[in-house]
């Protein structure tokens, strides 16, 4: 590094400017320098500090990885060199299962362990139906954690071990209960908290921004992103939504041609698996949709 340039953590952004953690501990706010500097929560970069309180951004460190979502209008980043991502959805209000698949497809594309946390389950009435309607993600391997984000004693049990020496984002539908589970984690974090909308079923976005909190031991670190209502992957590459499917991979040494896209080609062994049940058919149905989006994003 140059004179006066030191190593942080870009804990939280707000467009082109971050606050970014220095290893010394201080927060700096501080601007990219040049277009290209785009950085994201979670980037490991080289600040040049200026005065006592800003410092310029010279360079990003090479990410482990990095989840976003995209469609044919905007791009969205949530975050950058997480180690797991915690997808939250709760017995009320309903949650999207078109937006849970999605937000698995991306993690697995990005080679991120996903755990879903199914909150508010001292909601007796709709706790069976929400159950099965996660039964296709267990039946795959996704972990499943139930738990009451009210509930502190569980969520030291359940959820506090598996952030141990971890980046882990939050990521879930607004009104999911995603803001009280992490004033649960991090007491600080002071997270505003809604309650929803029962005539709507749905909720309004609490968090605006996407932020970096660090465990109150600091044994880990969590990251708060905005309410989502939508997952675009349109950015993924052919081979990147395929690698969102895991279940694909046992039958796909069964099809006829090696460049198979597992839609309408005769001896496609993931179709044959589709059509035998050992394939979930909303998955492959939420496959073929992702690949129309593309489709479409490129004319």
């Amino acid at each position: 590094m140059t004179p006066n340039t030191v190593r942080g953590r870009v804990v939280s952004a707000h467009g082109r400017h971050y606050y970014v953690e220095l290893d010394s501990g201080q927060v700096r706010h501080c601007f990219p320098k040049g277009k290209r500097n785009e950085a994201c929560v979670g980037d490991w970069v080289s600040v040049q500090l200026e005065g006592d309180q800003e410092g310029q951004l010279v360079a990003i460190e090479p990410r482990r990885n990095l989840l976003y979502r995209s469609d044919e209008w905007r791009t969205k980043q949530f975050a950058a060199n997480v180690d797991q991502v915690l997808l939250v959805v709760a017995v009320k209000p309903t949650f999207t299962d078109d937006l849970l698949g999605r937000a698995l497809a991306g993690a697995w594309s990005a080679d991120i362990e996903p755990v879903v946390v199914l909150n508010k389950v001292d909601l007796i009435d709709g706790l069976e139906q929400a159950r099965e309607r996660l039964k296709p993600y267990r039946d795959l391997g996704v972990r499943i954690l139930e738990v009451s984000a009210l509930d502190a004693s569980a969520i030291n049990q359940q959820i506090m071990p598996l952030l141990n020496q971890k980046t882990t984002l939050l990521l879930g539908q607004s009104a999911m209960g995603k803001s009280t589970l992490l004033n649960t984690l991090v007491p600080e974090a002071q997270a505003s908290t809604q309650e929803h909308s029962i005539a709507l079923d749905a909720g309004k976005h609490t968090t605006t921004t996407t932020r970096l909190y660090h465990l109150p031991d600091r044994s880990g670190d969590v990251i708060d992103s905005p309410g989502v209502q939508a997952f675009g992957l349109a950015h993924l590459s052919l081979e990147d939504i395929e690698r969102g499917f895991p279940e694909f991979n046992a039958h796909k040494a069964n099809c006829r041609f090696y460049n198979c896209t597992h839609r309408r080609e005769p001896n496609c062994g993931v179709l044959e698996a589709v059509a035998r049940g050992e394939i979930n058919p909303r998955r492959h149905a939420l496959y073929e949709r992702l690949l129309e989006e593309k489709a479409s994003a490129r004319t």
